[in-house]
């Protein structure tokens, strides 16, 4: 197996493997001993879910969050310097697709190693994909602020870009504040401006709904808890 930093897509939900994962990427798996995580536990249990004879404590773990240093990243790739493939998992979705696998992945190129992205499937290109947005000119945004003030200036900016540029907007929220995030954007935006909702993406009771602003009014889906993306477009 050659000798490169595999980026390994993770189910978005208890989706079954076979349904969203090529067959290859778990061949390149079973090949893999390093594997840079965001999350062990979760790592651990997408590893035996692709394949249960996988002997886990035979495997070792680098955790990558939003703290780990330059240097801590650097000194994770010392197995691939060495000639052994490596692997980056999120906890959900793409690796280095916000995500801080992005780190590892930039240090990597600097350092001239190899990087193989794989296929799997990502929230932020299945939304565009169900949404009927532009999917020419699109930018996520990730979070939006927490603060009320801060965050109804952040959305009426997101939506003028729309107007502005043709250009699609993606947001998350932290599940449990959906719904509040939801009625934040029909007090903001303006009745016409459309707004998708895409939820439990390749997962059961997945929804992708799209409608005007002035629509959704009175017919809000409770999200609560449930992983969703928010796309604004016109």
């Amino acid at each position: 197996m050659e000798a490169a930093i595999y980026l390994l897509p993770v189910t978005l939900g208890d989706t079954a493997i076979d349904r969203v994962l090529p067959a290859y990427n778990r061949e390149i798996i079973l090949g893999i001993r390093h594997f840079i995580v965001e999350d062990v536990r979760s790592a651990r249990r997408f590893l035996k879910r692709v394949d249960p004879s996988i002997q886990i404590d035979g495997l070792t773990f680098y955790p990558l969050n939003k703290h780990t240093s330059p240097d801590a990243i650097a000194g994770y790739l010392q197995p691939l310097e060495a000639g052994e493939a490596m692997g980056v998992i999120s906890e959900a979705g793409c690796p280095a697709v916000a995500d801080p696998g992005a780190d590892v992945v930039a240090i990597a190129q600097r350092k001239g190693l190899k990087v193989v992205p794989l296929v799997g499937p990502s929230s932020i290109l299945l939304s565009v994909m169900g949404s009927g947005f532009n999917g020419q000119s699109f930018a996520f945004h990730g979070y939006l602020p927490i603060e009320q003030g801060e965050r109804v200036r952040r959305l009426k900016e997101l939506e003028q870009r729309v107007y502005a540029e043709h250009q699609t907007q993606l947001f998350i929220e932290t599940p449990y504040r959906n719904n509040k995030l939801l009625e934040e954007l029909l007090r903001t935006c303006r009745p016409q401006t459309k707004l998708c909702i895409a939820a439990n993406l390749t997962c059961e009771g997945e929804y992708i709904r799209t409608k005007t602003i002035r629509e959704w009014k009175g017919h809000l889906p409770d999200l609560s808890k449930i992983p969703c993306i928010f796309l604004l477009y016109k």
